[in-house]
């Protein structure tokens, strides 16, 4: 279960007139995936309001993601969809992750302030994972 992982979340809200938006969001996923330090990438749909939509990448790590965005091949192919997104924070670093069967994987957030996923003392900790080579 990997924890160690950079979560982008990017969420747009879709006129039903806009037919080109699949095909943009396509190429903007697979110019993405072409990136070092891409692990994997979705398109999807909301099942109940269909004009709203999410592509939601996984990194390796904040640095993987930022030096994607600032690529040549990204800045033509992905960022015009991606400043189309709702306005609001879409990169995540992921603290607690679950494998079938209901293990939890966590660890400490990154970040200097602010909530940490650290297990209280007096709660069992999840099983502590290596990060990913």
């Amino acid at each position: 279960m990997e924890v160690d992982i950079i979560l982008v979340v990017t969420r747009f809200a879709v006129d039903d007139g806009d037919s080109g938006f699949v095909e943009r969001a396509q190429t903007a996923l697979e110019t993405l995936a072409a990136r070092p330090g891409y692990l994997r990438g979705r398109l999807g749909r909301a099942l109940d309001e269909p004009g709203l939509w999410l592509l939601i990448t996984e990194w390796g790590s904040v640095g993987d993601y930022r030096r994607a965005l600032s690529s040549f091949e990204v800045k033509l192919n992905a960022t015009p969809l991606l400043a189309q997104a709702l306005d609001e924070a879409s990169a995540y670093e992921v603290l607690t992750a679950a494998a079938p069967g209901g293990e939890l994987a966590v660890r400490p957030s990154d970040l200097a302030i602010g909530p940490s996923a650290r297990p209280e003392p007096d709660q069992p900790p999840g099983r502590a994972l290596a990060s990913p080579s």
